[in-house]
């Protein structure tokens, strides 16, 4: 169900001749919950605090504006002039809690980045706690829009008023275009997956351009082949490529939660073998879901919450052993895919099961029993694999190609496929032309997600990274100065130098943390063990006075815990497990107490691929820090470092 724009809206001269009890019953009405005392009683304090501020102002006053991308409405927008003014309220409070400053700041900073009439106008957050002392809080006059939130006791908002209606220049805001103009937000994989749980469809989560209208068009693209099987009672597998960050989960998520009813044939389930993903997203979901139970007087347990998310999001390796133990054909005709391309070939998958599961002559690929589990259907069903090119991060995992050999022996079965399946990062090429002579391929362009949602400010990093670790060095720069004015991009060698670029950038609730490859055994010296355990929940979702969360720059992430996953802003920390050469990457492991140089294919491939990942974790920007190495110790001297900083160096990143 979509959000409406507003609760209440209205000139302020009309705000202020009306009844309490008249704004109270529009504020009611347009509520979806029952009302709660305690929402009753906070909409009258601000109405009365907004009484006492307004007098012989002339503008607009909004009530419960609606940010859709955070599942969230400011509580009251004034729009005076050429300001407008986010007000969030905290009715009752003494103190000016951090995390109700970010609140507000999120707010403003959504609409700044995502509501298109905010971008060129002055946003004021400004958050009041209504029984707080006055603390004489100034506007901050910054290049950077919008400015920090300025803290105000119920007895200032006039003057933050009048100060900022006096000092700052621009143009009158028209109230209606401003109210109804397009939002477009590019929001988190958490944040989408939320949304997508509580109703919204990704049309409303998406943004409006040709990128934000792919999500919309590969979903179709995805409903139209189930469709297509279920009426015509036949079996399909669908490939849905994309760069990174394009979204291809959310398509995945999105067309899981459409069909959440068991009792229908159409009842879908969203499968990763990512399992940091899942469980940061089955969190996210439950702490959401006991969140906004209470906001409507309801009582939902964390348990009972986390049971009905199970539902939805499943590990891939539970939904296979449950395959193992029951014969039966799964409750689901709909199997979605996450990250297909870290399915475990053959090899892998026997050495597992004879080793946990006892099943010594095991002789089908992850793909190929997953697909025979689907067989099992004796009318129709559909598989969907989302899958990244490049992303292949780990020994074992079979790539595109493992699928399409694992589905030819099913031959009922039709393949679905995007034309970017054949480019040469898939590795598929010749054995999709045997399927395709088969007359057992139909291709659609609409399968592929060419734009990263990801990186709202700069489509072009996806390209950027890829040149760089192609050695296409003018290619790289063509992208970097393409990407470079709105996302920032720099270099160090300076740990502290690095953490305190992340800590300056970011504003608000904005994520940042700390990224490593998983080989990169020689960053302790500088306080960075990949090998220390990190819980991803605590890493991902909790705040800033957490020590386990990102946000201490504490704890790191690896290729593995990051997959699929994004901060606003990285410090991308570069070992000597991946060293430039003019040669070509070399490949090293550290084994004992000295590198080993990497020569098989298969692992040089997953080292590079470790570095796309980390490479494009980032929304908003990130600094790349290659340590200077230390004379003094054999394992990391200067120069196995100092040639891959010259060739970042030489793309144009820079230097702080």
């Amino acid at each position: 169900m979509a959000l409406s724009r507003y609760y209440f809206s209205s000139a302020i001269p009309d705000f202020l001749g009306t009844s309490d009890n008249e704004i109270l019953g529009q504020l009611a009405d347009a509520n979806q919950f029952s009302l709660l005392p305690t929402q009753r009683d906070a909409w009258l304090e601000q109405i009365k605090i907004l009484r006492g501020a307004l007098d012989n102002i002339d503008g607009q006053v909004i009530f419960e504006f609606a940010i859709p991308r955070m599942g969230s409405r400011v509580d009251t927008i004034l729009i005076v002039g050429h300001v407008a003014y986010i007000l969030e309220f905290k009715v009752g409070s003494e103190r000016f809690e951090a995390n109700a400053i970010d609140q507000v700041y999120d707010y403003a900073l959504d609409l700044f980045y995502f509501h298109e009439p905010s971008h060129k106008c002055n946003l004021i957050p400004i958050l009041i706690a209504s029984m707080a002392n006055p603390v004489n809080d100034r506007i901050v006059s910054a290049q950077r829009q919008p400015p920090p939130p300025i803290r105000a006791a119920p007895s200032e908002l006039r003057r933050h008023i009048e100060e900022a209606s006096s000092c700052l220049g621009g143009e009158p805001i028209e109230v209606d275009l401003w109210i109804n103009g397009s939002y477009s937000p590019t929001p988190t994989i958490v944040e989408a997956a939320k949304a997508l749980y509580r109703g919204h469809s990704v049309q409303e989560i998406s943004r409006s351009d040709a990128g934000g209208k792919s999500l919309a068009i590969t979903s179709e693209a995805i409903s139209d082949v189930i469709s297509a099987s279920r009426t015509g009672r036949r079996k399909s597998i669908c490939f849905v490529t994309g760069v990174p960050g394009a979204g291809k989960t959310l398509v995945g998520l999105n067309i899981a939660n459409q069909h959440t009813d068991k009792s229908a044939d159409l009842y879908s389930v969203f499968l990763s073998g990512n399992g940091p993903l899942v469980d940061v997203l089955r969190e996210a979901l439950a702490r959401d879901a006991v969140e906004h139970s209470a906001e409507r007087g309801e009582r939902a347990t964390k348990k009972h919450a986390r049971a009905s998310v199970k539902q939805f999001i499943q590990n891939v390796h539970h939904f296979r052993d449950e395959c193992l133990r029951d014969a039966k054909p799964p409750a689901e005709h709909v199997a979605l895919f996450d990250e297909a391309q870290r399915a475990w070939n053959l090899e892998m998958t026997a050495a597992f099961m004879t080793r946990k599961k006892n099943q010594p002559d095991f002789n089908q690929s992850e793909p190929e029993f997953l697909v025979s589990c689907l067989d099992r259907h004796g009318d129709w069903a559909t598989v969907v694999c989302l899958v990244g090119g490049g992303q292949e991060i780990n020994t074992g995992e079979g790539g595109i190609r493992e699928w399409i050999r694992a589905i030819g022996p099913f031959t009922n079965w039709h393949v679905y496929v995007s034309p970017n399946l054949r480019s040469a990062e898939f590795d598929c090429g010749e054995d999709l032309a045997l399927m395709e002579s088969q007359g057992r391929v139909t291709h659609d362009t609409r399968l592929h997600l060419f734009a990263s949602m990801r990186a709202f400010r700069a489509e072009q990093v996806s390209e950027l990274v890829r040149a760089l670790l192609d050695f296409e060095v003018d290619a790289a720069r063509e992208a970097f100065a393409a990407c470079s004015e709105k996302y920032p991009i720099v270099l160090t060698r300076s740990l502290d130098t690095a953490k305190a670029w992340v800590r300056e950038n970011a504003r608000g609730s904005e994520r940042f943390g700390v990224v490593v490859s998983s080989a990169a055994e020689r960053l302790r010296p500088l306080a960075i063990h990949v090998k220390a355990p990190m819980d991803p929940i605590h890493w991902f979702l909790d705040g800033k006075d957490d020590v386990r969360s990102s946000y201490y720059l504490e704890d790191v992430a690896t290729e593995f815990q990051i997959q699929g996953l994004e901060l606003d802003w990285t410090c991308v920390t570069w070992d000597a497990d991946f060293r430039f050469s003019p040669d070509g990457w070399q490949h090293y492991n550290f084994v004992g107490s000295k590198w080993q140089q990497v020569r098989k294919p298969d692992r040089r491939r997953y080292q590079k691929n470790a570095y796309r990942v980390l490479l494009t974790r980032a929304r908003q920007g990130m600094v790349i820090l290659v340590p200077e190495g230390s004379e003094a110790d054999a394992t990391r001297p200067p120069a196995y470092y100092d040639a891959t900083f010259d060739y970042l160096r030489s793309i144009g990143f820079m230097v702080i």
